[in-house]
Order: structure tokens, then C-alpha cells, then sequence
């Protein structure tokens, strides 16, 4: 769990099941296990590289959700082909070999670069700890899910800058994000002190990374910003925050760092794309009825298409949408969705899914609309704002 403030037995920081974390998960691989978080397609993972450094053995993705828990086997696992030992490109998708559970919350990517000097909450399966005394290495219960709140203080690559060998690894400039654990005094501020960002944290709600939170969300607005990927106590001739003076054991002082999710957005994006199941690849293929199935969540996809000329061969061609309820309610018969659609270079059309919520209730045929707006990089025409289409659930249970 995350190392809070307080200890974990007062369960003030813990993330219970129904608050908004059920789809923060724990993933167990080679005999050693993570955290992750499902993404918005309802099918994938979004978690650390270094998590199967172990090869070997089965993938499952753990849940707890308000309905209980359950485990998936994932059916397949891409490491980002960058990842090396310094802590760069340290991301891997999940996907799972079967649909999620319902009850499972689903999470947008932030794909803003304005994560810097912003509060976030981090969560996570992590050994349980807290600043004052660091992880507790005897702990032999069940993993937990906790959380925390943090600040994104620096880019480590910045930092490295400034601390030349101190930093004995070489971060991805723009690729992660880092942020201390601060208990309230300059002497633990340690990225205000490295750098001259002065924090002195989120008081009883401060958190920071232990054993087991890697490939866990960082949240900024209710979407992944950053995945957990290392911590780390760095100390100079002149300066020292770690409070216990004991490295790398989650202790006030010391530091962690995510990897930045918008710098890796293409990735994820054209990843995610691949994978879907009987997308849609023209107009002919798009189904505007599509039956709702039973306990299980049923995709209906949205086809959008590009027919004009970029000004530049390498921009990015961008669309914001959202659901919109008709007869059919948003949480009761499909999940809301909102977000940011990229045509990427050499992408002229993509595909936004929206599950169904399928259920044995005998009801009418539903309709539900996605509304797309604010094209940037290209127009809808002139004097036309919005763009909708709307979908219809039908109803394949006997009155």
C-alpha cells in the first residue's frame, strides 16, 4: 500500500471498495506482484514494465470491487519496447482474457503536458508504511489498497541537470515526473531543496511509493497521469533530507518518480487500437444495433474519420467527446465516456468504444448519442460545432 502519514490501521487512507479506486487493481506475475488500473476501453491495463522482469508463469489481475472480488488471467502483456534498466519507458499493458467486471471503474489517460507543480492522489497495493519509520518489512497480512496525495515537483531529467553523478542513472527528458515525501519541514523538503521548488507536502494526506505500489495510478482530475515506476533517497556533500537516513525505504525525505503518461500517449493510444475486437474499419462495418448481452460489458464502437489534407505530415489531428444519455442511462445501461480522440501521423480514422452494460432485465430497445466537438488540427464545417451519432441498445431478453 501506500507509505501514508499516518499508520494503515487507522484506515484513513485506505481505498475502500465503491469510493472511485475499483479499478485500480493488483497484478501478480513471476511470483511477485504490482498495481495497475484499467483503462477506458474496459479490456486493458496500463502498469510498470518492470513488474515482469521475471518471466514465467501466468499474468492475474486481481479486483476489488463493490460487488467483491474476483481474478482475471491476462491474455496478453506488451512491454514498451524502449524500457531499459534506467528507469526509462517503464510502462506495459494488460490485456485481459476476459471483460472486466462490471463494477469496475474505468480511467481516461491525462494527455495534457501540465502535470508539473500539480497535486495528485496516488494508489496503490503496496507493503504498508509510514514516513516516520518506512516501509514495514515484517508485514505478512493481505495487500491493501491505500492512497495518498502528492505534488509533481520536478522532471527527473531536470533534476539530473542539477545533480549530475549524485543521480547514478540517466532519465528520458519530458518522460517522467517526480515528487518527494514531505512531512511539513524544510529539512525532508527535498526537491525544494535540490531544486529551489519549495513544498512542504499535503499534511496527514501525503503518500509516497513503496514495495508493490509500482505500475499504480497517479491521478490528476480523475485520469492517469503517472505510473508508478521507482523510488529512491539521493543525498548530496550538503544536503540530506531523508529523515532516517536509511535509503530506499520510503521514509520523509525520500523521493519516487512516475512515468509520464501524456509522453506516451501515442503509445498507449495505437496499442490500445490494435487490440480491439471487431472494430469497425469503414462506414459499412459501423453497427448502430448491437444487443446488450447479459452480466458482461458489450463494446459499441464510434467511427471517426478524417477526409482532409494536413498542413504538416507530423501533426496531431485532435477531437473532444462525450457520451450523452437518450432513453438509455449512463451507469445503468453503458459507461459514460469522455475524452480526447488523436489522429496520430498516418492515422486518418480511429475508433472510440463504449461498453454496454449488459443485464437479464426484460426492457425496451435503448438509445444513447456520443457528441464530438472542439476539432483542433481541422474543421467539421462551416458554422457545424458539434458532431453526433447515436447508438441503440437492443434489448435481447424475453418480456
Amino acid at each position: 500500500m501506500v507509505a501514508t502519514v499516518q499508520s494503515y490501521l487507522t484506515e484513513r487512507n485506505r481505498a475502500f471498495t465503491g469510493d472511485g479506486w475499483d479499478g485500480v487493481v493488483r497484478i501478480s506475475a513471476g511470483g511477485y506482484y504490482g498495481t495497475g488500473a484499467l483503462l477506458f476501453d474496459g479490456h486493458a491495463l496500463l502498469t510498470a514494465a518492470h513488474l515482469f522482469d521475471s518471466p514465467g508463469g501466468m499474468v492475474t489481475v486481481h479486483f476489488e470491487t463493490a460487488k467483491g472480488s474476483s481474478s482475471v488471467q491476462a491474455s496478453k502483456v506488451l512491454l514498451h519496447p524502449g524500457y531499459d534498466n534506467d528507469g526509462n519507458n517503464d510502462l506495459a499493458l494488460v490485456w485481459l482474457g476476459e471483460a472486466a467486471p462490471l463494477a469496475a471503474e474505468r480511467y481516461d489517460i491525462y494527455r495534457d503536458s501540465t502535470e508539473l507543480l500539480q497535486d495528485f492522489t496516488l494508489v496503490g497495493y503496496g507493503v504498508p508504511g509510514t514516513g516516520y519509520e518506512g516501509m514495514d518489512d515484517t508485514y505478512a497480512g493481505a495487500p491493501i489498497r491505500q492512497w495518498g496525495k502528492n505534488r509533481f515537483d520536478a522532471d527527473p531529467a531536470t533534476l539530473k541537470q542539477t545533480l549530475g553523478p549524485v543521480m547514478g542513472w540517466q532519465p528520458l527528458a519530458a518522460s517522467q515526473l517526480m515528487a518527494d515525501f514531505d512531512n511539513g519541514l524544510w529539512a525532508q523538503d527535498a526537491l525544494g531543496r535540490f531544486t529551489g521548488v519549495y513544498d512542504r507536502g499535503q499534511g496527514v494526506d501525503e503518500g509516497n511509493l513503496t514495495s508493490g505500489d509500482s505500475g499504480g495510478p497517479a491521478f490528476i482530475a480523475g485520469k492517469v497521469a503517472g505510473v508508478a515506476s521507482y523510488g529512491v533517497s539521493l543525498s548530496t556533500d550538503f544536503t540530506d533530507p531523508d529523515s532516517d537516513l536509511v535509503s530506499n525505504n520510503a521514509s520523509f525525505g525520500e523521493l519516487a518518480a512516475w512515468q509520464r503518461v501524456s509522453f506516451y500517449q501515442q503509445w498507449i493510444d495505437q496499442n490500445l487500437r490494435a487490440q480491439y475486437q471487431n472494430a469497425p474499419v469503414t462506414v459499412a462495418d459501423v453497427q448502430l444495433r448491437i444487443g446488450e448481452g447479459n452480466d458482461k460489458a458489450v463494446t459499441a464502437y464510434f467511427l471517426l474519420e478524417f477526409t482532409g489534407v494536413r498542413t504538416d505530415p507530423n501533426q496531431w489531428l485532435s477531437v473532444d467527446y462525450r457520451t450523452r444519455d437518450g432513453s438509455a442511462m449512463a451507469g445503468e445501461d453503458y459507461f459514460a465516456v469522455s475524452g480526447r480522440l488523436v489522429l496520430y501521423p498516418g492515422e486518418n480514422k480511429a475508433v472510440i468504444p463504449v461498453e454496454l452494460k449488459g443485464d437479464l432485465v426484460p426492457e425496451a430497445d435503448e438509445t444513447f448519442y456520443l457528441d464530438v466537438f472542439n476539432p483542433v488540427g481541422g474543421s467539421f464545417g462551416s458554422g457545424v460545432a458539434t458532431l453526433s451519432a447515436m447508438r441503440t441498445i437492443v434489448n435481447d431478453d424475453l418480456w
